[in-house]
């Protein structure tokens, strides 16, 4: 190897099929020296069911086993809406409430539980559990929570899931109506992943960059 020449960047798994998470995955640790590459490229077609009863236990679940499938480190994350009036409800069973349905038909479904419910008590909250794991069997996890309400109806297109629906406490506006960099600063998902670029720096953290043999 020349003096100029860099070693490689480690290949890191993203555990989910996503396309918005991967998406914010990928901002947030875009200052690092590390390639997220979504595990469908790196040959796992399917991801084990989530039938933990805890965000951590389902993250944990995909994360170590596309850690070992493709003997990569694996990131992934498990995350919900807990909204107060409806007892915490849908919580860890968010992207299955109501059975097999699409984005849209989700939120619809979620404002009908709604509907006699006023604005004050509509309070809820984004969660969201990262966790990341290496094939020989280290597991950390980071947790990020976001404060709100649910909106009576949709603002905005960005975003992804109930997105649209969400007023963030910190933002003064849907994450539907904020840019990708401004959900980044304040979302659930974000701030799990800032505590894990944070963690980066620990001597720990530091042997998770370290490319694969």
């Amino acid at each position: 190897m020349s003096a100029r020449a860099q070693p490689p960047h480690p290949i890191w798994a993203i555990a989910t099929g996503n396309a918005g998470k991967v998406r914010e995955f990928t901002a947030a640790l875009e200052r690092r020296a590390v390639r997220l590459v979504a595990a469908a490229d790196l040959g796992v077609g399917s991801f084990p069911p989530e039938s933990g009863s805890t965000y951590e236990e389902n993250a944990m679940l995909k994360a170590a086993f596309v850690a070992l499938e493709t003997g990569r480190v694996s990131l992934s994350d498990d995350s919900g809406l807990e909204v107060d009036a409806l007892g915490g409800e849908p919580g860890v069973h968010s992207a299955r409430y109501g059975g097999d349905l699409e984005d849209g038909e989700r939120i619809a479904h979620l404002l009908r539980q709604l509907r006699s419910v006023p604005d004050e008590r509509r309070t809820a909250r984004f969660v969201s559990v990262v966790v990341v794991a290496r094939p020989q069997g280290d597991v950390v996890t980071f947790r990020g929570v976001c404060e709100g309400r649910i909106l009576q109806g949709p603002r905005g297109d960005g975003g992804f899931g109930y997105d649209p629906v969400f007023f963030s406490s910190d933002l003064e506006r849907s994450f539907g109506e904020a840019t990708l960099a401004e959900k980044g600063r304040v979302s659930h998902r974000g701030r799990a992943l800032e505590a894990l670029d944070a963690w980066l720096d620990t001597p720990h953290g530091a042997t998770f960059m370290l490319p694969s043999s």
